[in-house]
């Protein structure tokens, strides 16, 4: 156990020592190529050696006359980083104002050129919008008009701040202005033009010519020939001739009993109701008994 344990620390301290090492480098390149406007670091181990890619905005400066300023560029890695057999390839910047480094480097030279601090922000956002950026977040921190320290964002577009859309569409850039009362951070970041988030959702059209798929018919239930029932009687019945067609056939008029068992209560009722026939001067024969007996 005590030597995994060991081994684990030393693997530990070997990576550690890798990416100090990097980031260290990525410094000393930044201070070097700042006249030809650094944008990136790239390192990969291979076989022959390590291969260094450079992103500048101006790779002429860094290459130089017949390749002078590359040579001793490569020499200087070699000697203060110990890189094994490090090749500097430079690459050209395709769009600059899609580079979080370079505008952040660019924002940070017209803070020193004594541009005020809102108007070099909204200029960066309104130049990287311009470019085609899906959004932008650039903020300037320190003293910026008095002696506290104070922090101003500006917005564009549209911004992920966590989340797995954050760390692999939004690029990072950071620079710093030296001025009177100190130094200002210089922090832009930019979303991917081409960044395709979770909640976008792209509907096919429809291809000419080709029809959607009718919906299958339903089948019909039919009724075994033995069933009983009214559902059978009802499909077996003859249609209903019309109403005009049918004979009238005559009603005939149930006669009315001659005498009716009623009560007290509804033989004053009716004694009453026959004195109002009487006097409309209709005759009906009614034979009532009293106590509702006959």
């Amino acid at each position: 156990m005590a030597a995994r344990g060991t081994a684990e620390r030393r693997k530990d301290k070997r990576i550690v020592v890798e990416n100090v090492r990097r980031v260290l480098l990525k410094e000393y390149l930044l201070r070097e190529t700042k006249r030809a406007g650094f944008g990136g670091l790239d390192i990969q181990r291979t076989p022959m050696g390590t291969r260094v890619t450079l992103i500048a905005e101006r790779p002429g400066l860094v290459i130089g006359r017949k390749g002078g300023a590359i040579k001793s560029l490569t020499e200087a890695v070699e000697r203060q980083f110990n890189f094994d057999n490090p090749q500097i390839e430079v690459q050209e910047v395709a769009n600059p104002s899609l580079n979080a480094q370079i505008m952040a480097e660019k924002l940070s030279n017209a803070l020193e050129r004594g541009w005020h601090f809102r108007r070099a922000g909204h200029s960066t956002v309104r130049r990287i919008m311009e470019a085609g950026a899906k959004g932008c977040l650039v903020v300037i921190a320190g003293k910026l008009t008095g002696r506290r320290h104070r922090r101003v964002k500006f917005k564009g577009g549209h911004i992920k701040y966590c989340g797995e859309p954050r760390n692999t569409w939004m690029w990072k850039g950071f620079a710093i202005a030296r001025m009177k009362p100190g130094v200002i951070g210089c922090s832009v970041q930019i979303m991917d033009p081409d960044a395709k988030l979770p909640d976008e959702i792209a509907v096919k059209p429809p291809v000419p010519g080709v029809e959607a798929p009718a919906p299958a018919p339903k089948a019909e239930v039919e009724a075994p020939s033995g069933a009983e029932g009214p559902e059978a009687e009802a499909e077996t019945a003859p249609p209903a001739a019309p109403a005009e067609d049918a004979p009238e056939l005559p009603v005939e008029e149930t006669p009315l009993p001659e005498q009716l068992k009623i009560s007290k209560v509804a033989e004053k009722k009716l004694k009453k109701v026959l004195k109002e026939v009487k006097a409309l001067g209709d005759d009906v024969d009614v034979d009532v008994k009293k106590g509702g007996k006959p």
